[in-house]
Formats: C-alpha cells, structure tokens, sequence
C-alpha cells in the first residue's frame, strides 16, 4: 500500500499540529493526534518506527503507558513480535515489578507484571511517543534490565530539545523518528 508521504518526518510535518503556550506560556506543545487519526500519517509512521525497532534488533516492544500503547501495539503487530505495556503504578494486578523515578515535576513509577511474561534475555525496544526529560525511558530501561532483559534501544516520534533526555538516556541507541529520514 503506497503512502503519500515518503517519509514519517514529511507526515509529521504535514499533520502534527502547533500549540503555542501548552500547557503553560513559553512552550510550543506538539500535537500527534491528527497525524495518528490520518490513516496514510499513521501507517508511514508506524513503518518507521517498525524499521528502526527491526534495526535494533529487538524481539519485543515496550509500549510506555499511554501513547507508548498505541504506538507500539503497531509496532509489535507489524513485526510480528510480541507487546508489553510498560504501566503507571496502580495499573496492573499483584505481583508486579516496580520502578521509581525522578521526573522534572516530581517522581513517578512504572511496573510490569512480575509474573506470568518471561521476559529474561529478551532484546526489548522501548517505544514512545515523545522524549523530553528522559525520566520515563529511563525509568522503563531500569525496570526492564532488573527483570533480566536487554534494552536493545529507544525509539521515539518526537524529541523536545533543550530537556536533556537524550544526555539522560545515554548508552543504548536512541532513534528520533523525526530525525531519522
């Protein structure tokens, strides 16, 4: 099925939509509803993200809670591999494994179920929709590596510069989508 865009960055161009001052003055919010609600955006989008996720090597996504999902729901489907839905604290049934982390605002916490997904030397690649501070990706790597699988790499739409994600997420590979082709 051919696509009019070439690339996910001219989809992203085309569709991501501006905000200025969201959520607060000073900051330009980039929307990736309307790109992820035109199916031709969406599906040269996903493609991207497959190939790059295949580049890692990866034999697993990590969807981070909640657009993370979504994305990489797709990601898996296209590949043939399986998801795990990397989830807020609270999210999931007992037991589970549990990651704390610092985010610019505040802390957080990530789980994955403790039991029932063996997910030991599984090369996993962490999907995103945006990276900024890095806290997130971070935290998900740290919860993945104690479950004893590999972070192959991230790999993510967007990336909002000058919030040090990628100096945060330093060590596996970082793919930015729209950086990317």
């Amino acid at each position: 099925m051919s696509s009019k865009y070439a690339s996910a960055s001219e989809a992203l161009k085309d569709k991501v939509r501006l905000v200025p001052d969201f959520p607060e003055k000073g900051i330009l919010f980039e929307d990736l509803t309307p790109a992820l609600a035109d199916p031709e955006a969406f599906r040269t989008i996903v493609d991207g993200l497959a190939a790059a996720c295949e580049e890692l090597g990866a034999d697993l996504i990590g969807g981070l809670d909640a657009r993370g999902f979504l994305l990489g729901s797709a990601v898996a489907y296209k590949m043939g591999v399986g998801i795990l839905a990397i989830r807020k604290k609270g999210k999931l049934p007992p037991p589970v494994l549990t990651e704390e982390y610092e985010l610019e605002y505040g802390s957080a916490a990530l789980e994955i179920p403790a039991v029932g997904i063996d997910i030991k030397g599984k090369r996993v690649a962490l999907v995103d929709d945006v990276l900024a501070t890095g806290g997130t990706l971070y935290g998900a790597k740290v919860l993945l590596e104690s479950a004893g699988a590999e972070v192959a790499g991230n790999v993510v739409v967007l990336e909002v510069d000058g919030l040090g994600g990628r100096e945060r997420l330093a060590g596996p590979p970082l793919i930015v989508l729209n950086a990317t082709d």
